[in-house]
């Protein structure tokens, strides 16, 4: 379906994956909300939807406390859609360093790092042989997990779509704040990724442990040489699980790939640092930039 022209708009479809995969193969983004699945699976948490500010194909949303925002325009000419933009108000948000060193430096435009939005960037490598003294408690706990349980490792496919989702569905009741809006979300947006893997793209793992399902991870390549882990869930009473799941998520896909982005904490203090406790490389930054008004 044709993209309507700005400031018309219409909802992000499956149809429209040839093209942004497309553009996505000309940007090689850097930060984990450019992609294809990516977009797509949040389409209803955030209202991803697509419009042409001129050539330049954007794609506006909101954030999870209801904020409006843009994603930096994709293609085309983003200096005019930027002027648009920021003459009707609207906040550019996920800008990487590169971008807002490109397009951000007039006076009169405002620009924040968004520290609750960084990406954790790892050394593929280090995910998968967790290597010296830094990783020596993921290894023992991998290592307290591998002695008390049989466990299996598959290629995520649809025949562990039932099980996984069972699973899922135990992992939320596990969580104390099961109506966080922002978590529920999430777990659709997972349910949906394991229905329609093949359809996106997509890659996983599955753990057994004596024959049921109890971790899997999905992910995708998000540049040429970054893949990027957009779902990982575990049994949380399973001590050590999630250590493996993360591990052999490392070890078994995108062996082409330098490192892996592992998305952003959204000031989640308790997954802060458990990701900042897989030291990784780099922060990926995000910006937000909008236009100050005298």
């Amino acid at each position: 379906m044709k993209i309507p022209l700005y400031p018309g708009s219409r909802a992000l479809e499956i149809t429209d994956k040839k093209l942004l995969d497309r553009i996505f193969t000309d940007l090689q983004p850097l930060v984990s909300e450019l992609t294809f699945a990516g977009l797509y699976l949040f389409r209803i948490a955030h209202e991803y939807r697509l419009t042409m500010i001129g050539d330049a194909v954007t794609v506006h949303g909101k954030g999870y406390d209801g904020t409006r925002y843009c994603l930096p325009p994709l293609s085309g000419n983003i200096e005019n859609a930027l002027k648009i933009l920021f003459d009707d108000n609207w906040t550019i948000y996920g800008a990487d360093d590169r971008f807002s060193k490109k397009y951000f430096s007039a006076g009169n435009i405002s620009v924040s790092e968004d520290r609750d939005s960084f990406d954790y960037l790892y050394l593929r490598q280090e995910l998968a042989l967790l290597p010296g003294n830094r990783f020596h408690k993921k290894n023992n706990r991998i290592n307290y997990f591998t002695s008390r349980h049989h466990y299996q490792l598959f290629e995520y496919s649809g025949q562990f779509l039932s099980a996984c989702q069972e699973l899922l569905d135990r992992w939320l009741m596990a969580i104390r704040d099961r109506t966080n809006p922002s978590l529920v979300l999430e777990v659709s947006a997972t349910s949906e990724a394991l229905r329609n893997f093949s359809e996106l793209g997509l890659s996983g793992i599955v753990i057994t442990v004596d024959g049921v399902v109890e971790a899997f991870a999905i992910g995708e390549k998000l540049n040429s040489d970054t893949a990027v882990c957009h779902f990982e869930k575990a049994d949380p009473f399973k001590e050590g699980l999630s250590q493996l799941v993360n591990r052999e998520f490392a070890r078994q896909l995108f062996n082409d790939c330098r490192y892996i982005n592992r998305e952003q904490d959204l000031g989640d203090a308790g997954l802060r640092n458990s990701k900042l406790s897989y030291h990784p490389v780099e922060l990926i930054k995000k910006y937000r930039a909008s236009c100050i008004r005298s």
